[in-house]
């Protein structure tokens, strides 16, 4: 009865259960959109080793599920007046030139799976270790104490920036960092982002969080709304790129939106159970995972 659900995808060559796609990345982004990352970070792993996606059209694929799953988080992230207009121009300005380079590294130099899961393993692990000493760095824990008693505004009041320093300003508190070192790290981002097939938000959250010390309701709607501009310059890139140089890259659009459906779901939950998870559990989850699944992919060479 039940082989009457399953699906075919020519593209990607998968075959699995046609509700498999969207429920799994329901699960998945209602928990980690909490921290401001859309979950194409564990999309990509869960392509690979379970449903045996390994061609260079996956970290396309990837894109596509952003582009379908991250409209929701916005529009509630613009609503509560929790977009950080200048981190997200600051943001674009470096990621885009990086996805342009990021494509051809990976068309190029990795698309053997072996390969890319070794590269794969080593970002994940990188961003796990940074992603839970900052959970329980005591800075930050101070400030997600203060903000779960509500005692901190949780809105963006007004920011300004600058070629050297930009500011944002949330009620009385005032956030500072340096605008050329943001580009720098986004522009590198955006060349790990094309590679792997994430629009940055799952390196640049927690990177904004930890190194910069921004708290999570500033970065959150910053991070999924360059992952989405991201991911659609990143899908035509693939697709485009594809086409013209014969080189067997393209997305899976069918699977990619499956995959979106659930996602859109899941990360307009996920940005409601924000404000209701404070900062340190919310990184300790995300911190958890990637290093869980770098593991898997690095424990041939350890």
């Amino acid at each position: 009865m039940m082989e009457c659900l399953i699906y075919y995808f020519p593209i990607s060559g998968v075959k699995t259960y046609i509700f498999l796609p969207p429920l799994v990345m329901f699960v998945i982004s209602s928990v980690v959109s909490m921290g401001g990352v859309s979950g194409a970070f564990i999309l990509l792993p869960f392509q690979i080793s379970v449903l045996g996606y390994t061609a260079p059209g996956v970290s396309a694929t990837n894109f596509v599920y952003n582009i379908v799953s991250i409209p929701s988080g916005i529009y509630r992230h613009i609503k509560r007046r929790q977009i950080s207009w200048a981190l997200f121009w600051i943001i674009i300005a470096g990621t885009i030139p990086g996805i342009l380079i990021g494509y051809y590294i990976r068309v190029l130099y990795l698309p053997d799976p072996a390969k890319f899961k070794i590269f794969a393993g080593v970002v994940l692990g990188l961003l796990g270790i940074r992603t839970i000493q900052s959970a329980w760095d005591y800075n930050v824990s101070f400030l997600s104490k203060d903000l779960n008693n509500g005692k901190l505004t949780v809105f963006i009041s007004k920011e300004k920036v600058g070629l050297l320093k930009s500011e944002i300003y949330s009620g009385s508190m005032r956030y500072e960092f340096s605008t050329l070192f943001l580009v720098l790290i986004s522009f590198i981002v955006g060349v790990v982002g094309a590679i792997y097939g994430i629009g940055g938000g799952a390196i640049l959250a927690p990177f904004c969080m930890s190194v910069l010390e921004l708290p999570v309701y500033i970065v959150s709607g910053a991070a999924l709304f360059s992952t989405w501009i991201n991911s659609i310059i990143g899908a035509c890139t693939y697709a485009l790129m594809s086409y013209k140089t014969g080189i067997d890259a393209y997305p899976d659009w069918q699977l990619g939106v499956l995959f979106g459906v659930g996602g859109l779901i899941g990360i307009y939950v996920g940005s409601f159970l924000q404000m209701r998870v404070p900062d340190r559990i919310i990184k300790s989850i995300l911190g958890t995972v990637l290093l869980f699944i770098s593991a898997r992919y690095l424990k041939g060479i350890l």
